[in-house]
């Protein structure tokens, strides 16, 4: 029997979690240091993934299939597609700088909490999170599937709820320290509860989707069900599959979040610890989109293309919504958020292009997004933990006196808004013209979502770092090493797929092929004028 590697990878962070969780109240640099040890060895285990996939081999790869509950039809099946290992390479890369970033975001004497063990309990939930995500990205069945999609609420619940602004005093804006610590929880709670709430909602009806599902085709099994809709052993009426596509999708909207259902994730960011935002934004969120792809597409192709002006129209909604309301904020973390709304209405537009330029830009745009926002979430953690403040006002003049943490912002944030030799610039461009040759008038009204992210992004480094030094950050300390080993290989990496995407798109552009010809679709040919 062959090593089970996919299991492996999603195991081992889950194990850590409880190794994490036991280590005594004592020793809490012991727990954050097995927590890091393990991050890098799954991150060991997603290159092993990584290597061992072939792009131009099977569709699924690394397959593993086991009984589990036999009475329902339910099995143990993983298996991974170009996407999915994307993904999870993202996820598992991503994880060892949350980790750093937030070294000491969960001591007690940080928290004012020495009644529990806040720090083992930090890193625990994190490496929770982590598994999660890594087997939502592997299952194959879709009740498995369903199970870790919601299971990743619980974690993500607690770390909003009980390491918010009380994670880091310093996170607290002015405004929110005047209001007092109790005023904070009932923040930190609020948005703890709205984010499981509309998830939970979310779930809920994707359950009855599933039920649905099974009651139709008689088992959960992703692989068979697409197989047997292929070769006509499998019908499913009009109707029946546009309400069970209905209830999927509206689970992975809330998840992705697409306008009108993102609303608790300003609220969710800006109550959170940076490197809590960054796990919200990077990782768990992507699990929306990349379930568009792989369930709505595959198991629904013919309501997937009936669904598509709506869903076209939403996302763009959700570009130029986000951004202009990103324009507009006072608070940085809800800036980032409204941007990644933005940028997550860029991603559902070139899933549902239906052009292979399209959905190849947005599983390009899902990796890029996770690496910028990262950068620019966790560089702005650093800089809030200097100032105590979250707001806007209450900078500038930073990179006169930290120059380092400045450029590191700017990087950041020229990620952000797709700056041409940075990574997100490709899988963007990608977007636009996948959903240009099939759809020209939500292609162009989309590019204003760029000239909109150029204008919050630019004016947020100018009032935060440049102009007159304000006294309050007149001793702002630059980047620390370990602040620097978090951010410096994230920003090369950034530079490097900006440059030289293949490495990336080599591994999804068969899947995205192979998700094209599910749904029947094939790219629209150039109209050019006979040469004369």
């Amino acid at each position: 029997m062959s090593f089970p590697l996919l299991t492996a990878t999603a195991v081992l962070p889950a194990i850590g979690a409880v190794a994490t969780a036991a280590v005594p109240a004592a020793r809490r640099t012991a727990a954050k240091w097995l927590a890091l040890v393990v991050s890098l060895a799954t991150l060991a285990l997603a290159v092993l993934v990584l290597v061992r996939f072939d792009p131009g081999g099977a569709r699924y790869q690394l397959t593993e299939s086991h009984a589990w509950i036999a009475a329902f039809g339910v099995r143990y099946e993983l298996g991974v597609d170009g996407i999915a290992v994307a993904l999870i390479a993202l996820t598992a890369l991503l994880m060892p700088f949350v980790i750093l970033a937030g070294w000491h975001d969960a001591d007690p004497e940080e928290t004012g909490n020495r009644r529990w063990r806040p720090t083992q309990g930090y890193f625990a939930l994190i490496l929770a999170v982590e598994a999660m995500v890594i087997l939502s990205f592997e299952a194959t069945d879709v009740f498995l599937f369903y199970i870790f999609f919601e299971a990743m609420l619980i974690p993500m619940y607690f770390l909003i709820g009980g390491f918010g602004d009380r994670a880091h005093g310093s996170y607290r804006s002015a405004a929110t320290a005047a209001r007092g610590e109790e005023a904070a929880s009932t923040q930190r709670s609020y948005a703890a509860v709205k984010f499981l709430l509309y998830n939970l909602v979310g779930g809920l009806i994707m359950l009855a989707a599933v039920i649905g599902l099974y009651v139709v085709a008689g088992n959960f099994s992703l692989t068979e069900i697409v197989q047997a809709r292929a070769n006509g052993s499998l019908h499913m009426a009009t109707s029946t599959e546009r309400w069970l596509f209905l209830g999927f999708f509206f689970a992975f909207a809330v998840k992705a979040p697409l306008w009108p259902l993102h609303t608790w994730l300003p609220n969710a960011m800006q109550e959170s610890t940076a490197p809590v935002a960054v796990l919200i934004t990077a990782v768990v969120d992507k699990v929306g989109t990349f379930a568009m792809l792989r369930f709505c597409l595959q198991l629904f192709p013919e309501a997937s293309k009936w669904a598509t002006p709506v869903i076209l129209v939403l996302a763009l909604v959700s570009i130029v919504y986000g951004a202009l309301l990103a324009v507009g904020q006072r608070d940085i973390k809800r800036l980032v958020a409204y941007a990644s709304i933005s940028h997550f209405g860029f991603i559902i537009m070139g899933i549902f292009a239906m052009t292979s330029q399209g959905q190849s830009g947005a599983t390009l745009y899902m990796v890029n997004h996770g690496i910028s926002t990262a950068v620019l979430m966790l560089v702005a953690g650093f800089l809030i933990s200097r100032r105590g403040s979250r707001l806007i006002a209450d900078y500038g003049g930073v990179q006169k006196v930290a120059p380092v943490l400045a450029g590191t912002f700017l990087i950041g944030g020229l990620a952000t808004l797709s700056l041409p030799g940075l990574a997100p610039f490709v899988s963007e461009f990608l977007v636009l013209v996948g959903t240009f040759t099939r759809y020209p008038v939500i292609g162009i009204i989309a590019t204003f979502g760029i000239v909109l992210a150029a204008l919050y992004t630019l004016v947020l480094y100018q009032r935060t770092m440049t102009g007159p030094v304000k006294p309050e950050v007149s001793a702002m300390p630059d980047l620390r090493v370990r602040e620097l080993v978090v951010v410096a290989p994230l920003i090369v990496l950034l530079i490097f797929l900006g440059v030289y995407p293949k490495p990336v798109t080599d591994i999804v552009n068969p899947a995205v092929k192979q998700t094209m010809s599910d749904v029947h679709q094939t790219d629209p040919k150039p109209e050019v004028e006979a040469a004369k």
